[in-house]
């Protein structure tokens, strides 16, 4: 019957054991929403200058483990452990150990290697529960279960990026530090964010039942033939096979996740130069500009959140390519609209377009992207199409830094001004990507 299960008509499961199997999310974006809001300022308080350039551990990082993890999980199988729930729960205690870390770092190495650890972490956390949608789900109730998915991303996100503003200014901890110290409310965020990590994954973990492969004689023989460097070597070089689509959407990717590295990057020193008029990382103005950054990206990612569920209306009106163009101007303007503002509140409009951008970048690219692949092959050409997220974030580390100081002087405002450009011209990018199931409809 072990042997047998999955080869069976998948059974549908609850509500409760839908959202069971996606609450470990509500942990991961806690650590992503942290790591995004915080650490520039982190390396600000450090001395840090090269913010750009010691944020490539981030993309660097993902590049390498999710292919592997998702290689590593695909081949996983304990009657006691399951396949995904290992990776789940080492990355877990990895991250959730990064993050009582990170905001002691005293030197800016230290900062910049806990961010190295933390990013992987997260990563050996996050490509299994991808995955496990499509193991336990039936194929019409994924959908439900990406969405549910989508829910704790985006709550998670909310929640984490307020952190420090609320340590601040409702529980009364001080938002400011001596030179070189992180300010208390930002290490108590963390904290908090440890704890959450590890026991919503934790809760996955112990509420969610994995099956075993459809034929674990099959599976155990095609372990034995296939080495690691071999699946190494075929989910790295894969990328020179993609299909038509793949290629088209590689093209909007690279723009769009390029725009978005420029505003997790230069975000908090561009508004607390540019709207609250300091770089000084001691003053109580620079970590009141610091904490409203967090405040920002908790109202985009909410605005994700409800926003998801307002795309299939319009693509359906339109088409699953014109959605994704709109999405992507209006985030852009988000972007750009930032150097007119004076009122850090108006900031949070401009969150708003970035908001609805985001709930289309997370949607639009994959759904367009599946009806082109097939169906043998789906996880691995999704792995491989994450290096157009993490490839564009290596360019931006690399190049960001030098464009910033000696084309805008350290004025970090224009370079949210080149990220709202880029988002745009991946809107326009869109029109030439062929969706072929709608060809086919």
């Amino acid at each position: 019957m072990a042997q047998t299960i999955q080869a069976q008509a998948k059974p549908r499961l609850s509500f409760w054991q839908i959202w069971n199997m996606s609450f470990g999310f509500l942990g991961i974006q806690f650590g992503f929403a942290l790591q995004n809001a915080n650490v520039s300022r982190i390396f600000e308080t450090l001395g840090g200058t090269e913010i750009a350039l010691y944020w490539l551990a981030a993309p660097v990082t993902g590049l390498l483990v999710q292919p592997i993890i998702g290689y590593l999980s695909d081949r996983t199988w304990s009657p006691v452990f399951g396949r995904r729930k290992p990776f789940f729960m080492v990355g877990a205690l990895l991250a959730s150990l990064s993050l009582l870390i990170m905001p002691n770092a005293s030197v800016l190495w230290m900062a910049v290697g806990m961010l190295w650890i933390l990013d992987s972490s997260i990563n050996i956390s996050m490509e299994p529960f991808r995955a496990l949608v499509g193991d336990l789900l039936p194929s019409d109730q994924r959908t439900a279960g990406f969405a549910t998915q989508t829910f704790f991303i985006g709550v998670g996100a909310v929640v984490a990026s307020s952190l420090p503003w609320i340590f601040n200014n409702w529980v009364g901890l001080p938002n400011t530090a001596p030179a070189g110290e992180i300010p208390p409310s930002v290490k108590w965020a963390f904290y908090c964010g440890a704890v959450v990590f590890f026991l919503a994954v934790l809760w996955t973990v112990l509420k969610t039942k994995e099956y075993p492969p459809e034929d674990l004689e099959e599976f155990h023989r095609e372990n034995s033939q296939t080495t690691f460097w071999q699946g190494v070597s075929e989910t790295f070089f894969g990328i020179f096979k993609m299909p038509k689509t793949m290629l088209q959407l590689a093209f909007v990717q690279f723009f769009t996740w390029f725009a978005l590295f420029a505003m997790w990057i230069f975000t908090t020193p561009a508004v607390t130069s540019y709207v609250y008029g300091t770089s000084d990382t001691t003053s109580k103005l620079y970590n009141e500009g610091a904490d409203w950054v967090g405040i920002c990206f908790a109202v985009y990612n909410g605005i994700s959140a409800i926003f998801a569920f307002v795309l299939p209306v319009i693509a359906k009106k339109t088409s699953r390519r014109m959605t994704h163009l709109l999405c992507l101007l209006i985030g852009g303007l988000g972007l750009i609209s930032i150097y007119f503002i004076s009122d850090p509140n108006l900031l949070l409009l401009s969150m708003v377009g970035v908001g609805i951008a985001w709930a289309s970048i997370l949607t639009m690219p994959y759904a367009i992207l599946a009806g082109s692949l097939p169906a043998k092959r789906m996880g691995y050409y999704m792995g491989v199409f994450n290096f157009f997220i993490v490839i564009p974030q290596i360019v931006a580390g690399t190049l960001l830094d030098f464009i910033n100081k000696h084309l805008f002087n350290g004025e970090s405002i224009y370079v949210l001004v080149v990220g709202g450009c880029s988002m745009i011209f991946a809107g326009f990018l869109t029109l030439l990507v062929k969706d072929v199931d709608e060809e086919k409809a």
